[in-house]
């Protein structure tokens, strides 16, 4: 806890107080703050003063939380039903088991790890023992059986792996062609998985109906109540038979029973929701070879035998050896649970599913999928959980113990007063009896009346405590990831949806994001002459397109498939790598061919740190050529020749200013500068020990420009509009980009991130070369100004994002890349890529974005603020219906001994308050008017002043009305025909009518706390038409026809009118209510000063 309160107490602007009641923002950014060092003490010493370290729900985000926090808030909290009060926050007990199940399999993992480095000491040994090892047995039509892949793969046997004849022998046993794949045909797909199995593994079932009924039953009030309704049952059948006696148990019992099934029904539902989610989680998209093209599949859709890539970021899809690979380096940690990297080649072949290739490119023949491998069993030992604790959740039980606890210590003093009362002799029945006598009245009939007296006491702390709260939130954070799915935007950690609302900035990629990644090459110069069109092959002479074509079909991750039938070429991998190819295609390179005709010696793979990737070559003649391709001033940096037109080879020195120039000129039309260069190499420098040849650096020095080639990137359809939106919202759009900083200035105008060219001026444009050499103090200052960082690393993306949050702003980070993984993870919200994102960097990211689309970010800003706004209007209505129902119920039985509203009608009002309330206004959808306001405040109040107002206009209302019906129905209502036993009914009836009533209407008041028009939209909302339509036809129906149940009795047409009326008055008293002004700043301002100043004041001297 101790990390959160110290981030809490430091970032600028950030107040709180304790449960979550009253909790304050002074300012939403660190751009509001001034620049006087006064002004900043005095705000920095007022921040340490309000953040309250004791309170165990000032938790500003559960991010990576410690379970000692989550342990902490949860005791803090006051619940009745836990089971269902933190059913969808983290199960800490099952995390424990979790990790426990982890550490047995990743122990087995390290025993093999040991055992395998043992047999490499030993390998001469081994190849003399290889004999023992079985020969491979044929099952179907494979020449190799499943429990030898199995016991191969999971023990790491090299020895049986040789005795198969190596990777290529075991690629013939599986029928698979080590550069072309499985065929890959429907009924090719179906024999290997009779045969080897699928990529699937039992999920645990998620819970049943039946699991959720129980659950919702053992709720303490509940049960209180369920004992109660049995008791009066018994005694109610003994004194008055079973056709008049079962009527007040009966109902109480049924009331209880139909809470349990509604509370059932919708955590049923959202359950579905959740276990849908987690499935949508776990379907990863990966490319795979077969039959020579390069297709996209599910992971659930591997079968051994498959060729699949792998390059940096990675997730191995499954149990594998390398076929190919180059500096392929694997993360096993989340099978060992050690963080060391494993070089993987020919020694050590063996690839585990679940792990991430951390650097390096490969191939691997699948060999093991799923329950037949180490991931595959222990994802079938544990359930995913998607609990976890949201910063919302977390302040709303600190609310709801608040709340609960006045309730109960209502509950006791109304349960002392009407005992007081009853026990003295003060009760009276209808008819107007003394309901106690002592020495006359039965010992049945005395516990009978105390029971409906505990059953009324009990009832009230049912309605008081508000266990609706915090499940409002997973309510409405359901719905949101329901329908942010079909905004494109994938939620992985729930808290995310909600922070969402407070992003002060967002710091989002160029490429893809912002702009199609759609490339196509539309510029290339060569030597000093344009291509015009770029792939005009009549101004290149053979030995210059020749190097050009060989450096770009070697020196790629993409790959080219021709079909059979002489159709169109189709061209896989990377959009910058797409575009690339299709240009040598045009320019006629042959890619089979020339990557035939040359062995790979070495890659050095591209990096987002060095900005290039090359590799060595070794031709049919013996000749080496180093070919390197990365951004064009990088690469220009490197050489020191160039290769012109004609072929002839020149000196770069007198040049380099031109093709600088040209460089700039690409980049001010806003396209990506690619430069392609190689040099000639002696193969006797080359290290032909297969070890030095892995710790061999590829030369980059004294290199040969062949081409520069500009890539369009269009701007996005709409993005412009995304982020004026933003923009209005409060919220910055800041662009970093690996991109040169001329292409991305023009992005930056194009999409409005920049104003004007007058605003293209340092540090509003930065290097981010320039912002790594800053201090740690300058870079906090100069974060705030930066609007644009071009060539930037992915550490200068971390550095910018902590830079931002410890100024105070929230950030939310966009990021594709394994090397983004540290900024998705420091940042408030990290945003990955669903198209172009590596695996790393999604499981490191809070959400989704599965269309890549810069405009699907700005509709997860709105239903973040979507989702705060939906809790405040659940808080307001629930707020209103526990305040005047408790002041209702308390002043009627200490005054009359007696309660207008009984158990039996709380609970269809606590029913219509909690879920079916929560239901209707936790799915409003969010509205333009929410991108007009500035960012939520993460310590803003849940309960504003505006809220407060209305709060206290309706149940001051509410009270007012129903208590002079109270003490005055009866002279009102009175005739002459009437007894005053059936008086009283109508009396209470028309009370308790009333009362629901004005939850119904003000139910709609809700909806828009701050506007004057409350019915704006409303039609749009079904869900909630529907709850408040059904809630009207229920109490019609419960008035009219059950009142043996609910002690009520049928009303005439005029007090129908009238409770109608009561009810109406809530709206035209919401829109006055609406004219009264309040202050900006919070009351628990007001409140935290008072202590401030008590605290401060000098202590009384003593004469």
């Amino acid at each position: 806890m101790s990390s959160n309160v110290n981030m809490a107490s430091t970032s600028r602007g950030s107040t709180s107080s304790s449960n979550g009641l009253l909790t304050v923002t002074i300012a939403g950014s660190s751009s509001s703050h001034s620049d006087d060092p006064t002004t900043n003490d005095s705000d920095n010493d007022e921040d340490e003063l309000l953040v309250d370290p004791n309170d165990p729900f000032d938790i500003t985000h559960t991010k990576n939380a410690p379970p000692e926090s989550l342990k902490r808030w949860r005791q803090a909290a006051f619940v009745l039903n836990a089971s269902r009060r933190f059913r969808y926050t983290l199960d800490l007990k099952k995390e424990e088991e979790k990790e426990q199940k982890k550490s047995m399999i990743r122990s087995h993992a390290q025993v093999i790890r040991a055992a395998l480095l043992f047999r490499l000491a030993g390998e001469r040994e081994l190849v003399t023992s290889s004999a023992a090892v079985a020969s491979p047995s044929p099952v179907g039509e494979y020449a190799v059986g499943l429990e030898q892949l199995v016991s191969m793969t999971k023990n790491q046997n090299i020895s049986a792996l040789q005795q198969y004849g190596g990777v290529k022998g075991l690629s013939n046993l599986l029928k698979s062609i080590p550069d072309k794949g499985i065929n890959g045909d429907d009924a090719d797909l179906s024999k290997r998985k009779n045969a080897f199995g699928t990529n699937t593994y039992p999920r645990k079932k998620g819970r049943s109906f039946w699991r959720f009924l129980w659950e919702s039953w053992q709720d303490l009030t509940l049960i209180i109540l369920i004992i109660a309704a049995v008791v009066s049952l018994v005694l109610g059948i003994k004194t008055e038979g079973l056709e008049e006696g079962w009527y007040d148990g009966g109902s109480i019992a049924f009331a209880v029973f139909l809470v349990i099934i509604v509370t059932a029904v919708s955590d049923y539902r959202q359950s579905l929701q959740f276990q849908n989610l987690n499935a949508e989680k776990q379907n990863i998209k990966l490319e795979v070879i077969r039959g020579g093209r390069t297709i996209q599949i599910s992971i659930f859709d591997i079968v051994v035998g498959d060729l699949v890539p792998l390059k940096i970021g990675d997730q191995v899809p499954a149990d594998g050896v390398v076929i190919t690979g180059h500096s392929l380096a694997i993360d096993e940690s989340s099978m060992t649970g050690e963080s060391k990297i494993i070089h993987k080649d020919q020694k050590t072949p063996f690839l585990m599913s679940g792990c991430k290739v951390a650097d390096g490119i490969g191939a691997m023949l699948v060999t093991g999928v799923g329950i037949n491998t180490e991931w595959g069993l222990l994802m079938a030992s544990i359930s995913e959980d998607t609990g976890e604790e949201t910063p919302l959740q977390v302040r709303l039980n600190g609310v709801a113990t608040f709340i609960g606890i006045v309730g109960l210590t209502v509950a006791v003093c109304v349960l002392a007063v009407l005992l007081g009362r009853y026990f003295s002799g003060h009760s009276k029945d209808l008819d107007g009896k003394v309901q106690f006598v002592a020495g006359e009245t039965s010992i049945s009939k005395a516990v009978d009346g105390v029971i409906k007296i505990f059953t009324i006491a009990v009832t009230i702390v049912v309605v008081a405590v508000p266990e609706g709260l915090p499940l409002a939130v997973t309510l409405t954070l359901a719905y949101s990831m329901r329908k942010m799915m079909a905004d494109k935007a994938l939620v992985r950690r729930l808290s995310a949806c909600e922070t969402m609302g407070s992003a002060t900035t967002i710091c989002s990629d160029k490429t893809g994001t912002l702009t199609l990644n759609q490339m196509t090459v539309v510029e290339a110069c060569v030597g000093r002459k344009k291509l015009n069109p770029p792939d005009d092959l009549t101004k290149l002479h053979p030995e210059v397109s020749s190097l050009i074509n060989e450096g770009i079909a070697q020196n790629t991750t993409g790959n080219i498939f021709v079909p059979k039938d002489g159709g169109e070429a189709e061209v896989s991998g990377s959009p910058t790598e797409k575009a690339i190819l299709s240009w040598a295609v045009k320019l006629g390179m042959n890619f089979d061919l020339i990557r035939s005709n040359s062995t790979i010696l070495h890659v050095f793979p591209f990096n987002s740190e060095k900005k290039r990737g090359g590799l060595a070559l070794k031709l049919p003649d013996s000749a080496v050529h180093i070919h390197w391709k990365g951004a064009a001033e990088i690469v220009l940096g490197k050489c020191t020749q160039y290769l012109d037109s004609d072929g002839h080879l020149k000196s770069i020195e007198e040049e380099k200013v031109f093709f600088k120039n040209a460089i700039e000129d690409m980049a001010a039309q806003s396209l990506r500068c690619v430069a392609i260069a190689y040099r000639s190499y002696d193969l006797d420098k080359i290290p032909s020990n297969e070890e030095e040849l892995d710790q061999w650096c590829l030369p980059e020095h004294e290199l040969v420009l062949l081409a520069i080639v500009g890539i369009k990137d269009p701007c996005r359809p709409g993005v412009k509009d995304a982020v004026k939106v933003c923009t209005e919202a409060g919220v910055k759009v800041r662009m970093v980009t690996g991109d040169n900083l001329q292409t991305a200035k023009a992005i930056a105008l194009e999409c409005g991130i920049l104003m004007s060219t007058e605003d293209a001026v340092e540090p509003n444009i930065i290097e981010g070369k320039t912002f790594r050499e800053l201090s740690e103090k300058e870079r906090e200052q100069v974060a705030k100004k930066i609007t644009v960082m071009g060539r930037s690393s992915p550490t200068d993306k971390l550095l910018i994002v902590q830079a931002l949050r410890t100024g105070g702003e929230v950030v939310a980070v966009t990021g594709d890349g394994t090397n983004d993984a540290p900024a998705l993870h420091e940042a408030d919200i990290g945003l990955s890529m669903g198209i172009q994102g590596t695996e790393v960097a999604k499981e490191s990211s809070d959400i989704i974005i599965l269309d890549d689309n810069f405009a699907s970010v700005v509709k997860v800003v709105r239903w973040g603020r979507s989702v705060y706004a939906n809790i405040q209007k659940f808080i307001q209505f629930q707020l209103t219906v526990n305040v005047a129902a408790l002041v209702i119920n308390v002043v009627a039985a200490i005054s009359s001994g007696d309660v207008p509203l009984n158990a039996v009608q709380l609970l269809w009002v606590n029913l219509i308050m909690d879920t079916l309330g929560a239901l209707a206004l936790a799915t409003e959808p969010p509205t333009d008017n929410l991108m007009h306001r500035s960012p939520v405040g993460r310590r803003e109040p849940l309960i504003t002043n505006v809220m407060w107002r209305n709060l206290i206009v309706q149940a001051l209302y509410q009270v007012i009305v129903l208590l002079v019906l109270n003490f005055g129905g009866e002279s009102i209502l009175r005739n002459n025909q009437d007894s005053i036993a059936h008086t009283i009914q109508v009396k209470n009836t028309l009370i308790f009518n009333a009362f629901v009533f004005c939850q119904i209407f003000n139910e709609f008041n809700a909806r828009k706390p701050e506007e004057m028009n409350v019915f704006r939209g409303v039609t749009k909302n079904r869900l909630f038409m529907g709850i408040v339509g059904m809630t009207f036809v229920l109490q019609i129906i419960i008035i009219e026809f059950l009142g043996k149940f609910t002690t009520t009795v049928k009303l005439d047409w005029k007090l129908w009118l009238a409770s109608l009326c009561i009810g109406l008055v809530s709206w035209p008293l919401a829109i006055v209510g609406k004219l009264i002004p309040v202050p900006k700043t919070p009351l628990s301002r007001y409140f935290r000063r008072l202590r401030k100043s008590k605290s401060r004041a000098p202590p009384p001297c003593n004469s």
